[in-house]
């Protein structure tokens, strides 16, 4: 199994359960998922860790910015030449697939090409083309994105959400509690009665 993980779902495993792993269970989990390659953490996802949520991300989990780990490791995945997969077809995609046709009418083609830039260098952009990649470099393993983002509305936004774009490119997603109910070896002392 590969992982590769958003912002928003880093900030959640911070934000919501972290808090209550009294004994390092889970942070220590965490670590050694993305230490052994199952967990992958963009340069673009943890560039924007550093600046939500005041550092959240990065001050909770100081392994993701310490040298020593990120050499180790080669934590963070670059990014920084990654192309789509196939160019053409995903910019074709990109223009009739993955923009909302309501907010395209709005913009001229320069305003768009600005946008598609824009989106190209985004997290989101990286995550997607980098999961494609990765799907074709390991055909038997379960690759798949894990983000907090749903298919509703998008703010305006040009483009379409992780969810909905990674459904048009037959992406597997999942989201946090998800990804963790596929770690059978966590046991965070919990005992839910039936």
């Amino acid at each position: 199994m590969k992982a590769i993980i958003d912002t928003s779902s880093l900030l959640s495993l911070v934000r919501y359960y972290l808090p209550f792993d009294n004994h390092g269970v889970l942070f220590n989990l965490i670590k050694n998922k993305i230490e052994s390659g199952e967990i992958i953490i963009l340069d673009a996802v943890l560039e924007e860790c550093k600046f939500v949520s005041k550092k959240l991300v990065v001050n909770k989990l100081t392994y993701l910015v310490d040298r020593e780990f990120q050499q180790n490791f080669e934590v963070p995945v670059k990014t920084d030449e990654l192309i789509p997969l196939a160019p053409q077809r995903f910019l074709n995609m990109l223009k009739n697939q993955f923009a909302i046709p309501g907010q395209l009418k709005r913009l001229t083609d320069a305003e768009f090409e600005v946008q598609k830039s824009r989106f190209l260098e985004s997290a989101d952009a990286k995550m997607i083309m980098h999961c494609q990649y990765m799907i074709k470099d390991f055909p038997d393993e379960d690759v798949f994105i894990v983000t907090e983002e749903s298919n509703s509305e998008n703010d305006l936004k040009l483009f379409k959400k992780i969810p909905a774009i990674c459904q048009i490119l037959d992406i597997k997603i999942m989201n946090l509690p998800e990804l963790l109910s596929k770690f059978t070896e966590l046991d965070l002392g919990f005992n839910f009665k039936k």
